[in-house]
């Protein structure tokens, strides 16, 4: 076809020549016109499902909640033979410091400090 039977039209953001019947602009991407979907018939518009259903946990298990002062108070009487960890479900740590008198009482200071700058309840 030549330039001259075709019907154009110059985009209205950049001044470039277009076809007449162009939404947007083949020389600067932009829209020259609006899309009037009332024109179309409601069979041909676009029929849009949005289902959002979020159920990604991203591995993290809600654990048990514990209460901050039981485990500081145990922390304290039954440091020595691992009662708080007992209490926190850590029955591997409490064989530990069962054996080894509370990680040879550093643990149980560490463990002390640890509790008492926990929130309550603390999910273990």
């Amino acid at each position: 076809m030549n330039e001259e039977t075709t019907q154009t039209k110059f985009c209205k953001f950049c001044g470039s020549k277009i076809p007449y019947d162009a939404v947007i602009c083949t020389a600067c991407g932009r829209q020259v016109e609006n899309l009037n979907y009332q024109q179309q018939a409601p069979q041909s518009m676009p029929n849009v499902i949005i289902h959002n259903a979020n159920t990604n946990v991203n591995g993290m298990i809600a654990g048990r909640p514990k209460n901050k002062w039981v485990a500081l108070i145990l922390c304290v009487c039954l440091g020595f033979f691992g009662g708080h960890k007992f209490y926190e479900g850590k029955v591997g740590m409490g064989i530990l410091y069962l054996f080894t008198c509370g990680l040879f009482t550093i643990g149980i200071l560490v463990d002390f400090i640890m509790i008492l700058l926990k929130p309550n309840p603390y999910y273990v």
